[in-house]
């Protein structure tokens, strides 16, 4: 019984800490008007020197491949296999679907448009769920507007702090990390909207 009181403590103190983790958009340089009158906008999403946590993407996802495999063989390959078709079966759609739910311009594979969004993931928190206590994930980006047909940048936007926050059973780590493209795509179209 005494367990009881500091379980719920920690859970508190796990929410609490998830509440200072605010999405932060910024424009970095160049001018939004530029999208005033348009209603396509060409969306690329790029992954480069990209970290997960405190490594870089490559030694995160060699290092939990092998701690899957030594559990289940073949369970690792399957979560690298996962790691990278997550980005354009869940990550892309989710945030094209809220960017669209939420702005004035359309994204998406539009190579005519005048303009492309060039989202460049920089950073994943990839969380955790364990039951009892848990960690939302969450990323950081760097959005760089172009012209289409120069690749000219007109404008550069950050995305720091996007949060994956989910209740329940969010225990798969490409179910959270699509929440926080929901929510980078949600945001983004608020912000460009404004």
């Amino acid at each position: 019984m005494k367990r009881f009181p500091k379980l719920l403590m920690l859970g508190m103190l796990c929410c609490l800490s998830t509440a200072v983790f605010a999405q932060k958009i910024k424009l970095q340089n160049g001018d939004l008007s530029v999208f005033e009158g348009q209603k396509e906008l060409n969306v690329e999403f790029t992954y480069d020197n990209l970290k997960v946590g405190k490594e870089d993407e490559a030694d995160y996802v060699k290092r939990r491949t092998a701690e899957y495999n030594n559990k289940e063989a073949g369970k690792g390959d399957n979560w690298a296999k996962a790691w990278v078709d997550d980005r354009k079966n869940r990550f892309e759609p989710k945030f094209d679907e809220l960017f669209n739910e939420n702005g004035d311009i359309k994204v998406g594979s539009y190579p005519s448009a005048k303009y492309t969004m060039v989202f460049h993931t920089t950073f994943i928190e990839p969380g955790f769920n364990v039951g009892v206590v848990r960690k939302n994930s969450y990323i950081d980006a760097e959005v760089t507007i172009v012209e289409t047909a120069s690749r000219k940048e007109v404008a550069k936007i950050s995305i720091d702090n996007a949060p994956g926050r989910m209740m329940g059973m969010d225990f798969d780590t490409g179910m959270r990390i699509t929440e926080s493209y929901a929510v980078s795509g949600k945001k983004l179209a608020k912000f460009v909207r404004k």
